[in-house]
């Protein structure tokens, strides 16, 4: 028996494909498709959070600087509220290499539902339901050769 895909929840082999404790043999899948279910909502919030939260800092930045120049009091409360804000836009930097590596790991994971069907005895059977892009793609794929180097009778 080849083991083609492995982990916790799916195990595909040469002989079947194991989903959260059922076992699918292959030979009883009749055709297999995938689908894209739909947008996460939250996922895309999740995003647009995440863009408000790198350009705030920076827009707060932005604003002490003009009001400071604005204001016309003392050269030394201008420069005290510059030098605040400019530290407040550099104290995004830290935070910015976290929430960059938060947004490209919401698109890895992506934003729909995706999903393997196979006809099972003539109906269609949901398999595998994932929002994890690489995960499907790992899964669909171990099946696929799963499916070529098994014997059709």
């Amino acid at each position: 028996m080849i083991t083609y895909y492995n982990d916790r929840a799916v195990r595909v082999t040469s002989q079947a494909i194991q989903v959260a404790g059922r076992s699918y043999p292959l030979a009883t899948l009749s055709r297999v498709w995938h689908r894209r279910g739909d947008r996460s909502l939250r996922t895309v919030a999740g995003r647009g959070a995440i863009g408000v939260a790198l350009i705030s800092p920076l827009v707060a930045a932005a604003i002490g600087i003009v009001v400071a120049l604005r204001l016309h009091t003392s050269t030394a409360t201008t420069v005290l509220i510059v030098g605040g804000s400019v530290l407040v836009g550099l104290a995004a930097a830290p935070l910015a290499d976290f929430l960059l590596g938060r947004l490209d790991l919401s698109y890895s994971k992506g934003s729909r539902a995706l999903e393997i069907w196979a006809e099972v005895g003539g109906r269609p059977t949901l398999l595998v339901q994932t929002a994890d892009a690489l995960k499907f793609g790992q899964i669909y794929r171990a099946l696929q050769r799963a499916l070529e180097a098994a014997p059709r009778y």
